[in-house]
């Protein structure tokens, strides 16, 4: 059995006789929310009988939704393998945000992240990702239209080829048609892939996962940064495409007493003169596992006037999500059971 949402419209089309019947079946699906061929009656009547045989149309199942007393919801999506997915939708005044995951953990065991005391079980599929856009987008039909963040479980550029394909479905213009400017991928700093990302002939928004302005604390917090230093990173970010008015937007999770003094505000700002960027200041989700603890109000709001007064564009990301484990940094298949 074929998983449908696997496939990009070119391989479908390489597969149908007639090829049309692949940009056809891409519409029903994305674009009509299909999930029975006996639908699609512009199909005969003899391949929505032979259909079925062949390939599933169906959503993997939500196993459960959480409901944040915010309206953002987390949904537990059951896999083939009964492992699960992670998805978050946010509610937004204007356009509503759907985060999902690359990858059912993560290798990178970043010390402030819930998800990094997994460890990795597997990669996702295309089709896994592309499905918890579909999910989300469904179970919230309300909604006035959405950005698309990887900023779920995983790493997405560890899961390179199958990320960049799903993100290539989600734009296909006869599936969802998702702008590349409204999808966003965020990494913790894989070098290679930040280069091959960068050669690509349709580039999603670039996010790069900071938390720390020296090397010696980016060590301690992300040991993905012995690999790839800050001064490569920076280096690769700044030869990195843009268009116009575009920037890359690095996260930077603030860690009382550890990434949140003045000190390091000044280092950051230092860090990144010159670099077309924002900041998404993220004041640590707390977690009972983790050892950090997050910052005064006051601390925050100081952190960030210290960028302003430098030039750099900084925004407090909001915490959404907390009390049901989807903010930032939480996802970690909490009550599964």
């Amino acid at each position: 059995m074929n998983f449908f949402f696997d496939y990009e419209k070119s391989e479908l089309a390489s597969i149908f006789d007639p090829s049309f019947r692949a940009t056809q079946l891409y519409k029903a699906v994305y674009q009509r929310s299909f999930d029975n061929f006996e639908l699609m009656t512009d199909f005969p009547k003899t391949l929505r009988s032979a259909l079925p045989e062949e390939w599933d149309i169906k959503l993997p199942a939500v196993h459960r939704r959480f409901d944040s007393a915010d309206g953002t919801r987390r949904y537990l999506v059951r896999l083939t393998d009964n492992e699960l997915a992670e998805t978050v939708y946010i509610p937004e005044e204007n356009r509503d945000t759907i985060c999902i995951s690359s990858q059912v953990g993560c290798a990178l065991a970043c010390t402030f992240c819930l998800t990094g005391q997994l460890g990795l079980t597997r990669h996702l599929t295309a089709g896994e990702i592309v499905t918890q856009v579909l999910i989300a987008q469904r179970e919230n039909i309300e909604s006035k239209g959405f950005n698309i963040v990887l900023m779920g479980m995983g790493e997405p550029l560890h899961n390179y080829d199958n990320v960049m394909k799903a993100i290539r479905i989600l734009h296909d213009p006869d599936g969802l048609n998702m702008s590349m400017s409204r999808m966003t991928l965020s990494t913790a700093g894989l070098l290679p892939e930040i280069e091959q990302l960068a050669a690509e002939p349709m580039i999603p928004n670039l996010a790069i996962s900071l938390t720390g302005a020296t090397n010696e604390k980016r060590n301690q917090l992300m040991p993905i940064n012995r690999r790839y230093p800050l001064e490569q990173l920076l280096d690769a970010v700044r030869h990195f495409p843009l268009k116009h008015r575009q920037r890359v937007t690095f996260e930077y999770v603030l860690l009382r007493g550890v990434t949140d003094s003045p000190e390091d505000a000044l280092q950051l700002a230092k860090l990144l003169k010159g670099i077309r960027a924002k900041v998404n200041l993220i004041p640590l989700n707390e977690a009972e596992e983790l050892e950090y603890r997050r910052p005064s109000d006051a601390a925050v709001a100081h952190f960030q006037q210290i960028l302003v007064d430098h030039d750099i564009s900084a925004f407090v990301r909001k915490n959404r999500g907390n009390d049901i484990s989807a903010a930032c940094g939480q996802l970690k298949k909490k009550w599964a059971v």
